[in-house]
């Protein structure tokens, strides 16, 4: 399979159900994944804001893991095009800069207002929403997609979750395409 590459933004990461499918996604080879370490940043800070049952430590072991299981994925050098890029909000440049630096073809995003499709074509990279993204990988690699999922629902253990209750964690993270069509193929 030739892998293509996808700049992660931080909204993505940052639901667990939603990170966990890119990342079994990711680990099946069906895309290289990437994001810098102010993305890895953003996503963590917040969800130990809204999650205060959570701590730093055990987010930091996440990243930490992260950068384990895909040590091509942290993208660097891409300050430098901050500020030759415009988009409606200034603090969403770093994601379209280090999606340039690392030739990612698509920006993985549920803030599809802040990156302009017409803009983003210009400079040769679509933005996509996570739905829409993954619905695209199981359309290309059903099987693959349909064992990636397999093996997040598996690895669950604190606590463990069935199919479906992973399913209706993905529809709460607005994956709502994406859990019918896995559903279906159960």
């Amino acid at each position: 399979m030739a892998a293509s590459i996808a700049l992660l933004d931080a909204c993505v990461l940052y639901p667990v159900p939603l990170r966990d499918l890119l990342l079994q996604l990711a680990a099946a080879d069906l895309y290289q994944p990437k994001w810098t370490p102010q993305i890895q940043e953003e996503w963590s800070r917040n969800l130990l804001v809204n999650r205060p049952d959570l701590t730093a430590a055990q987010l930091q072991r996440t990243i930490a893991l992260m950068e384990q299981a895909f040590p091509d994925a942290q993208v660097t050098a891409y300050k430098a095009l901050i500020p030759t890029l415009t988009l409606p909000d200034a603090n969403d440049r770093h994601v379209l800069a280090a999606a340039l630096r690392s030739q990612a073809r698509v920006i993985v995003t549920a803030n599809l207002k802040d990156f302009p499709a017409p803009y983003l074509a210009t400079l040769g990279i679509e933005r996509q929403h996570p739905d829409a993204f993954i619905s695209q990988l199981l359309d290309h690699y059903p099987t693959q997609a349909l064992e990636a999922f397999r093996q997040q629902v598996a690895y669950l253990k604190k606590p463990p979750k069935t199919a479906l209750e992973v399913l209706g964690s993905l529809r709460t993270s607005g994956l709502l395409t994406t859990a019918d069509r896995l559903q279906a193929l159960l």
